[in-house]
Formats: C-alpha cells, sequence, structure tokens
C-alpha cells in the first residue's frame, strides 16, 4: 500500500478530479440563463469567481476502491459535464483498496489526457506523495470525500467534517435514550484517519454526558462489505445486547446491518446511522432506526468540479493552498426524513459562495 516518491505518475498533463455523490443533483448555475448558455458563476448576482470556459478541463472521479458511497459521483459528474461545460468527466475506480494501483489507475487517465482529480486517497498519509506529484507536473487536485492525514498537499480538500459527523450522530443516540445509558460504535478500517476522527467524535459526546452515559465498545474493521458487517453485528448483539441501549454506527455497511438487526431481533437500542440508504430511510419512518447522519457527496461533486476548473484554467488560484472545507452533514429523524435534502442543497449554495469568497481568489 505504500507508495514510491517519483513513481506516481508520468510527467503527462494530466490529472482526475472531482466529486462525490449520494444523490445526483445539481444545483443551477446562478446568472445561467434557462437555455443553458453562459458563464458558469459561482455565487448570486455574479462576482468574480466565473467559470468563462471549461471546454478544456478534464475531469477524473477516483474513489480509492468499490464501495457504495461512491456510485452516485457517476450521476453528479455526468451532471457537473453538462452544467459547467466540462470537457470531459469521468468515473473509475480500482476494484481493491490498494494505494499502487489507485496510483497506477492516476498514471493511465494522466496519459489519457485528463487535467484535473478528484480523489479519495486509499492511503491518508502516501496520498500526499501523489498530490504532490501531481501538483509538480501543474495539475489541479482535489481530495474529495476524504483529507488527507497531516498537511494536505492537494489544491484543497472538500470532505466531510467526521469527528463532527460522528459527534452528531452520538448526541442523537444519547438524546433517544434519554441521556443515559451504554452505547456501541460501528465503524469502519481502524487504520483510516477518518475512522480516528469519528472515535474521537463519538467519545466527546459520551464524555459531555458526566458519566451518564458509556461507550461500551467500539467495532472497526467491519465496512469491508455488508456479510461482514452483518456477522459482526450479529455477534455483538448475541453477545452484549442486554448491554446495549444505544448503536451508533458511522460507517456505510454497518449501518445498514444494524438496522436489519435491530428489527429483526426485535433490540429496543436506539439506532443513529450514517448516510441516506433507502433501508435506512424507510428504518426510520417504521421507527426501527432512530436517526441517521447523511452526508453531501453530491455537493463535494458539484462545487469540487467547479472550482477544479477555475484552477486549471488559471482563472483562479487558491488563497490558503490546502485548505479543508466541511461539506456539511445533517441528522435525519422521522420529522424531517422527508425534506433533509433541501438543507442539503442549500449548504451546497452556500458552500459556493464561500469559495467565491474566501476559498478562491480570482482575478
Amino acid at each position: 500500500m505504500g507508495l514510491r516518491t517519483g513513481s506516481v505518475l508520468p510527467g503527462v498533463v494530466a490529472v482526475a478530479v472531482l466529486a462525490a455523490a449520494s444523490a445526483g443533483c445539481t444545483l443551477k448555475n446562478s446568472g445561467e440563463p434557462a437555455g443553458g448558455r453562459g458563464p458558469a458563476s459561482a455565487r448570486a448576482g455574479g462576482g468574480s469567481a466565473v467559470l468563462a470556459d471549461g471546454s478544456a478541463t478534464k475531469v477524473a472521479l477516483v474513489p480509492g476502491g468499490a464501495h457504495p458511497y461512491f456510485q452516485p459521483w457517476k450521476s453528479a459528474g455526468a451532471d457537473a459535464k453538462k452544467t459547467y461545460r466540462l470537457g470531459d468527466v469521468t468515473f473509475d475506480e480500482t476494484a481493491e483498496w490498494d494505494q499502487q494501483k489507485q496510483n497506477n489507475l492516476l498514471s493511465t487517465l494522466a496519459a489519457r489526457g485528463y487535467n484535473a482529480f478528484g480523489v479519495f486517497g486509499v492511503s491518508p498519509t502516501d496520498i500526499n506523495t501523489t498530490f504532490a506529484d501531481l501538483k509538480s507536473q501543474g495539475l489541479a487536485v482535489a481530495s474529495l470525500g476524504s483529507c488527507p492525514a497531516g498537511r494536505n498537499e492537494a489544491d484543497f480538500c472538500l470532505s466531510t467534517d467526521v469527528e463532527l459527523a460522528a459527534y452528531k450522530a452520538a448526541k442523537a443516540a444519547i438524546d433517544a435514550m434519554g441521556g443515559k445509558g451504554t452505547i456501541v460504535h460501528l465503524t469502519g478500517n481502524n487504520v483510516d484517519a477518518n475512522t480516528q476522527l469519528r472515535i474521537k467524535g463519538v467519545a466527546r459526546a459520551v464524555k459531555e454526558t458526566g458519566g451518564k452515559a458509556k461507550l461500551l465498545q467500539t467495532v472497526t474493521d467491519i465496512d469491508k462489505d455488508l456479510q461482514t458487517a452483518q456477522k459482526a453485528v450479529s455477534d455483538l448483539l448475541t453477545a452484549k445486547g442486554k448491554q446495549i441501549q444505544g448503536i451508533v454506527s458511522t460507517a456505510y455497511n454497518p449501518a445498514v446491518a444494524a438496522a436489519d438487526a435491530v428489527k429483526s431481533s426485535g433490540s429496543r437500542a436506539k439506532v443513529v446511522a450514517i448516510d441516506d440508504d433507502a433501508k435506512i430511510l424507510s428504518s426510520i419512518k417504521q421507527g426501527t432506526v432512530t436517526a441517521t447522519v447523511v452526508q453531501n457527496p453530491v455537493g463535494q461533486a458539484e462545487v469540487g468540479a467547479w472550482a477544479l476548473a477555475l484552477l486549471q484554467t488559471k482563472q483562479c488560484t487558491m488563497r490558503t493552498p490546502g485548505r479543508s472545507v466541511d461539506s456539511g452533514s445533517f441528522v435525519v429523524t422521522k420529522k424531517n426524513v422527508t425534506t433533509y435534502d433541501r438543507a442539503r442543497k442549500a449548504k451546497t449554495g452556500r458552500l459556493k459562495k464561500q469559495f467565491a469568497d474566501d476559498v478562491l481568489a480570482c482575478g
């Protein structure tokens, strides 16, 4: 999984870009007429961050490996290509979560002429070597959906503040438990920097109860696939089900597995999940899942693609290279399960304004 410095990509004009998603929604360009012509503006009423011509920008969406979270990038990328009139947007992934294989894929895309990269890196540390190599070739690079560990060598990172999202999830579970009781935390790869931040977020919410709520166990490395998650949750409920009043899942497959397991077992544990899988939303409506915390991959895709095109065409530069921006997270309960996407779309609009006003410097 390690990178070899200097061996990541050949000196080809390349890049791969952008974005993330969950449902392929794209906001209409502010200032763009109904016919779809005119510059792609950053904010209502215009402004200096206007993509005059993105036709030479070829964007590649490159996740770290196969995972349900990334599938909506395909439609979001197609929407971004149309909305911003980009030269091309492609989605490509390796079958395995392996940094060297991802590097090889990026090299291939670079050789094919892609010149803007939106990458979810496999290794939170080694990916910076990849980003630095791409940047050394004069290419625009974004870290999308996940920020590297330590200093970010990409132009910017547009990702969920995962510690904050996990904190919101744990708070929702504790509130549903009446402010006290025992919870378990189900999450992803222990070596992932995002997992460690999620663990911190859950721990903070528990600590704030002053001992009224307790964290019984954190179960990591169960987001490989649904079968792995189902076995882990089943084993957990069999061994410790009577001790558990709340389940917080901050990874996709364990969230789906927990929703199924609690429903089938008759457990009274309050489940707070992540993302808006149809099964989870249905379970919220039925009352078997208390809440879920959804992310904003569509906003990552749209704003990421637009900002990368502005950088790649040299129309804008970064005010602070490597800056991280929170793409947003939203607690969904029975009360707002049919309307939460409005808040997510509104956040995407605010992200564009934030980039135009504070993140990018455009002449």
